[in-house]
């Protein structure tokens, strides 16, 4: 049976020396909340998973939607289409050019037209634009990069995720024999940075200290009233604060490399990407400064976003795939690919940030952040805005890219939401 296209759119370090088959792992990290404070997610159904080249449509009608109803999703999404340049370049500057050491060192390539999927119990119900297109996706890559950390956790490769970053690092945690000129080796070693944990790096509130690839954590969304203040930035205690920040992430994707031995895209694609079908057009890139020596091999660390060029580049299709992973727990046919513990303790707030879980999962904590969601739906945002929204309970996956704002995403999803309703009776007269 044919299906209807949609055609709109909707989707270095110098620290500051001032001073995939899941194994069961020995010891799960406590987390910062009771479980009770986390939405529960229903149970599993009985699913269907798409084949890696065949992905099945419906219309809408065929699995319980509203056809008007998704139409209109479609509209206020082509409505809020992002008003920034498609010269991702010059939309970079506009968004971060009042920040020093601002010059790109990664890839950026001009942006497609907005594009977008809903998938609905599996089935693709909506797409339009140009899904097949490889865009970059931001701070969508900080999902990837989380979840590739959760990898390296499944196979027993990290303990303990409240165990200090330090000691994993070459030298250990009495930095015997570290080489003072390996970057990742010299990545704790400032006192301020020490105590900081796997934790507080998922959860940006490591407050780490330094410069990295050419970027001191300062300069990533200044604070201050002046220029002079921004270097002198106030330390906090790691854990206590939560501050966006690209460089601490790619501090995170730096240690993770040590950890895994291998390059992360490498582990992505053999642990996950492949295993769930998706295409070989997707891209994880670091910085031109980025690359360094281990195990006799040469390799780059990635981005973890798009602020500086790099991060992921990926079509919607496989976007859509990867929040579809989540949506079945973490499992994809027979195969447990991310725990489930681990899913819990990524949509787990942490203490300094109630709707903000593991890097990039945003939480719908008490249904402030998307009034129309369920307090227990999750997504995943790149700037631009690239949105990857999971929807356990009402069995939905939507990828918007190019959308503007967040409350628009609330629309479109309060669209598809009612679309799923059962239609009301008209009263007899």
């Amino acid at each position: 049976m044919s299906h209807r296209r949609v055609a709109f759119a909707l989707a270095i370090v110098l620290p500051i020396a001032a001073s995939m088959s899941p194994r069961p792992v020995a010891q799960q990290p406590p987390r910062p909340q009771a479980a009770s404070a986390i939405p529960a997610i229903p149970a599993a159904r009985a699913s269907y998973f798409p084949e890696r080249f065949d992905w099945q449509h419906k219309r809408p009608d065929e699995v319980g939607l509203n056809t008007a109803l998704v139409d209109e999703a479609v509209k206020i999404a082509v409505a809020a289409e992002t008003q920034a340049p498609r010269d991702l370049a010059l939309a970079g500057t506009a968004s971060y050019g009042r920040e020093p050491f601002d010059t790109p060192v990664g890839p950026i390539s001009p942006r497609g037209p907005a594009s977008g999927i809903v998938v609905k119990n599996g089935f693709i119900v909506a797409e339009w634009g140009e899904p097949s297109r490889v865009d970059m996706t931001f701070s969508v890559t900080k999902t990837f990069l989380t979840t590739t950390v959760g990898l390296a956790w499944q196979k027993g490769l990290i303990k303990d995720l409240n165990d200090r970053v330090r000691d994993y690092m070459p030298g250990g945690a009495t930095g015997a024999g570290r080489d003072e000129g390996d970057v990742a080796a010299q990545l704790f070693e400032a006192e301020h940075n020490r105590t900081i944990t796997w934790d507080h790096l998922l959860r940006q509130t490591s407050d780490w200290q330094g410069t990295l690839w050419g970027k001191p954590d300062w300069a990533d969304r200044p604070e201050g009233q002046r220029p002079a203040d921004w270097p002198n930035r106030p330390l906090r205690e790691p854990g206590t604060h939560f501050k966006y920040n690209d460089v601490r992430v790619n501090v995170l994707a730096l240690a993770a490399l040590q950890v895994l031995r291998k390059p992360l895209p490498e582990v992505l694609r053999e642990d996950l990407m492949d295993p769930i079908g998706a295409s070989n057009t997707w891209r994880w890139h670091g910085y031109e400064s980025s690359w360094v020596d281990l195990d006799g091999r040469r390799m780059q660390s990635v981005a973890g976003g798009g602020h500086w060029g790099g991060g992921m580049f990926i079509n919607t299709y496989d976007m859509a795939r990867f929040g579809y992973l989540f949506l079945r727990n973490g499992k994809w046919k027979d195969r447990a690919i991310v725990s489930e513990k681990w899913i819990a303790m990524a949509r787990t707030p942490g203490p300094a940030n109630r709707t903000y879980g593991f890097a990039n999962w945003y939480l719908n904590t008490d249904r402030k952040p998307l009034p129309a969601a369920p307090a227990s739906a999750v997504y995943f945002v790149g700037n631009g805005n690239n949105f990857i929204y999971i929807d356990w309970e009402n069995d939905l996956v939507a990828v918007t890219r190019w959308v503007d704002t967040t409350p628009s995403l609330n629309a479109i999803v309060e669209k598809l939401i009612a679309a799923g309703r059962p239609a009301t009776p008209t009263a007899s007269r």
